[in-house]
């Protein structure tokens, strides 16, 4: 009888001890699964600011190249005003 009684007892504390693991478990995973999401949001909006500022690049790129050329261009007509003139 007393040895009955220390078997269920064991596995009452067995059973209670693994169901507090479980929920805790369970706690840690859905806490994983929400830094997950956030991680996923967060990369996702980065990638779409890295691509607007690459298009920015781009862009600004492009712009200094036309304004290079454009003042080449100014620099070739001010060269040939200048040996055309004569005193």
């Amino acid at each position: 009888m007393k040895r009955n009684l220390m078997i269920l007892a064991g596995a009452a504390m067995t059973l209670t001890l693994a169901g507090c693991s479980n929920t805790a478990l369970e706690n840690n995973v859905a806490e994983l699964s929400s830094k997950v999401d956030q991680l996923t949001t967060e990369v996702s909006s980065l990638k779409d600011q890295q691509m607007t500022l690459a298009n920015d690049v781009n862009d600004a790129k492009a712009a200094a190249m036309d304004a290079s050329s454009e003042a080449m261009r100014a620099n070739d007509r001010i060269d040939n005003i200048a040996t055309t003139y004569k005193k």
